[in-house]
């Protein structure tokens, strides 16, 4: 009889650490509002599923945050004005509701509610300065909807199920009652209390795996020693302190493992550490306080191992072991795309399409790489991608399990399963030091924001060991403090060791709360300083992250090559692009100015690309006859006019008589996003040149938007020069 291929899923759960440490208040919501729909719903659906297995790798400190939330002790901002009588509020508190109660995906959790729709327009659909300018037009009947409609588009599928309560509101759908809003929230806190014994009761009965990470979430490879970094970017600009502590990576461990040991009453096996990051100190570690297995990214293992992962991959299907002085520990390697398929593409697909897909690629591995003690270990995140599936993907997540757990060709399992009756003896004695991205650390160091959030780190940890021995001590030793103030100090300190506050300095990610992260960091920075009883240093009250002008997020990194589909095919296609936010470019000319996002730019040695994204799916939004143009000044001014209905043109260029073609063939598809390959002879650029750059949107030949509205978009063409210049990524 054949032999089954062993499949892994492994979904780590996380959010940042957002609890204020000066106001002991949440800065963010997002622990709440994902525990009420994706760390409730998704051990829910492994339950509801018959055959379904898992890992769920549980963050500390997220733990944390849930069971604060549960008890009801969390002060959360959000929650508070949330819970208000909309007669109770103040202007800059309807204002409040105006400019947040929104956050929410759009195609999935606003539109299918009628009410919530009509309330985003009346708000101005989010357009920055509306909330001021439209809060005197809502009654207190429309905020009070919007304060119910909110948290319930934040309720997931299995919650809805499981509790009457959610489905009987949506079912409702406006008008609603102060006794709705108690129920509401009643419901959502029984829910809350009800997540980790879920989780419980499903490792009792073997059908999940728990598995941990670090406290706070850190680098541990940059803990360990920040100079890491240099083995995968040699031309790194590492900080100007020598950050080295690898005792506040251990302490990050053990405090881990005994935080999860005291909720869950057993010692976990296996650890995703932080983003993946992996380098061969920080494996010792945790092999040295008993973790079993870890797992991290197929580019590791192809930098680890001398002639990669063979013709089909073979290498990377199996249960490595990393063998240092602490023994063996077990080294699993998720498979890149399989992994992106799910997290990025297959929610725009019919999830019976997606499911068959997803399966015939496992069984497609199975048979180019069969034999006894093969694995494919697939790991994401296990909570930002479900908003943009219909269903919180309750019946894509159904129909993955059931499709894998019925085959008779795979065999759905956890990782310590894989490990306890596997032969395969593949050793690894030695590791690539990075992360899930790029097999480095270029998303945490480097950049000058990043920098100096590592030397304000080290300055504080530096002023806490020297002012305090107590503190010095309890450090050295990674242990629980005795006195509540030394306590407090070290627990600053790593909650600000967490990899999110560097996720978001520099310029490769965006996020419109990016100047609170910048604030959460410092503030845990500054409470070392208050507890110590010494001045704070002026450099901590300035913000670290820049605002950039005019809308612009960041300048290109790198090369890029998208794949041009109109589909983010893969999360590294654009991470080193260029991007603007047009939504800080001002108003367009009517109602459709809401309509355009985000622009992307750049390039490789033969191609522009750019890439345009709607506030929602492109392709709902245009019709068929809209022209979509978009125009480049360089030496002349030239356009590409953009259709649904076709998928590529020439570019055309400006002369006396209007516009004439030029031999520039180029390509573009117009889908979830509209992306453009423009190739680069057709303009010819000199490097270090600057181009200017707008999109216009032609509606029944008159013209109803563009972006910018005032002055084109400006964009820097390094040329060939940017992939020795940056190294960002």
């Amino acid at each position: 009889m054949p032999i089954p291929l062993d499949v892994v899923i492994i979904w780590h759960m996380h959010q940042p650490y957002y609890k204020d440490p000066l106001k002991n208040e949440y800065a963010l919501p997002w622990t709440y509002l994902h525990g009420i729909k994706d760390y409730f719903d998704m051990p829910a659906i492994v339950e509801d599923t018959p055959g379904a297995k898992a890992v769920f790798n549980l963050v500390p400190s997220l733990i944390e945050q849930i069971l604060d939330y549960a008890a009801g002790t969390a002060v959360d901002p959000f929650l508070e004005r949330g819970k208000a009588a909309p007669a109770d509020l103040g202007e800059d508190d309807r204002i409040f509701l105006l400019e947040n109660f929104f956050s929410a995906n759009r195609q999935r959790m606003i539109e299918p509610s009628r009410r919530y729709l009509e309330l985003l327009y009346m708000a101005g659909e989010g357009k920055p300065g509306s909330a001021r300018d439209r809060v005197r037009h809502f009654s207190d009947q429309d905020l009070l909807d919007l304060q119910v409609l909110f948290f319930l588009a934040w309720t997931g599928e299995a919650s809805r199920r499981r509790y009457p309560a959610f489905a009987e509101l949506a079912a409702k759908g406006e008008e609603f009652t102060a006794a709705d809003k108690e129920l509401l929230f009643a419901t959502q806190r029984e829910l809350l209390q009800a997540i980790i014994p879920c989780y419980q009761r499903l490792h009792r009965e073997g059908r999940v795996e728990l598995a941990v990470s670090p406290y706070y979430h850190p680098i541990l490879p940059l803990l360990c020693d920040v100079r890491s970094a240099q083995t995968a970017m040699p031309r790194v600009t590492l900080p100007t302190a020598a950050f080295r502590h690898p005792e506040d990576a251990r302490a990050q461990i053990m405090r881990g493992i005994d935080y999860f040991k005291q909720v869950f009453g057993f010692t976990p096996t296996g650890m995703w550490p932080s983003e993946g990051s992996v380098s061969n100190e920080a494996l010792e570690i945790i092999a040295e306080n008993g973790i079993g297995w870890i797992a991290t990214d197929e580019d590791i293992l192809v930098k680890s191992l001398e002639g990669g992962l063979g013709e089909h991959k073979e290498r990377l299907y199996r249960p490595w072991r990393f063998a240092c002085r602490h023994g063996e520990i077990g080294a699993f390697f998720r498979d890149h795309q399989l992994s992106d398929l799910v997290g990025f593409t297959y929610s725009q697909w019919d999830a019976g399409r997606a499911v068959a897909d997803f399966c015939g690629r496992l069984h497609a591995i199975k048979g180019r790489a069969s034999g006894e003690g093969r694995v494919i270990p697939i790991c994401l995140d296990g909570e930002n991608a479900w908003e943009y599936y219909p269903n919180n993907a309750y019946d894509f997540l159904q129909g993955l399990y059931r499709g894998i757990a019925e085959s008779p060709a795979l065999n759905l399992t956890v990782c310590s399963d894989v490990l306890a009756r596997n032969s395969f003896d593949g050793r690894l004695h030695g590791i690539h030091p990075g992360s899930w991205i790029n097999a480095n650390y270029g998303i945490w160091i480097g950049h000058p924001e990043e920098n100096l959030a590592w030397d304000l780190l080290a300055t504080t940890r530096n002023a806490a060991v020297s002012r305090n021995p107590a503190v010095a001590e309890a450090l050295a030793s990674g242990k629980p403090a005795t006195d509540a103030a030394v306590e407090m100090i070290c627990r600053s300190l790593y909650a600000a060791e967490g990899s999110d506050w560097f996720w978001w300095y520099g310029d490769d990610h965006f996020s419109p709360h990016s100047d609170r992260f910048d604030r959460l960091f410092r503030q845990h920075l500054m409470n070392v300083y208050r507890l110590l009883g010494i001045d704070t240093p002026r450099e901590l009250l300035e913000a670290i992250k820049k605002k950039s002008p005019a809308g612009l997020i960041r300048e290109p990194a790198g090369f890029i090559d998208p794949e041009i589909n109109g589909k983010i095919s893969d999360y590294f296609e654009w991470l080193a692009a260029g991007l603007y936010d047009l939504t800080r470019q001002g108003s367009a000319m009517h109602s459709s100015d809401r309509m355009l996002q985000s622009f992307y730019y750049g390039y490789n040695k033969d191609h522009l690309f750019f890439r345009i994204d709607g506030i929602q799916e492109l392709s709902r939004m245009l019709r068929e006859i809209d022209v979509l143009n978009l125009h480049l000044i360089y030496d002349r001014e030239y356009r590409l006019p953009l259709q649904m209905r076709a998928d590529e043109g020439l570019l055309q260029v400006r002369d006396n008589n209007g516009w004439v073609p030029t031999s520039g063939h180029c390509r573009w598809k117009i889908a979830k996003t509209c992306e453009v390959a423009i190739p680069l002879e057709a303009i010819n650029p000199a490097p270090k040149s600057k181009l200017f750059v707008s999109v216009t949107l032609v509606r029944d030949n008159e013209e109803i938007g563009r972006w910018p509205t005032d002055a084109p978009l400006m964009i820097y063409y390094a040329g060939p020069e940017i992939e020795l210049d940056n190294w960002l990524i």
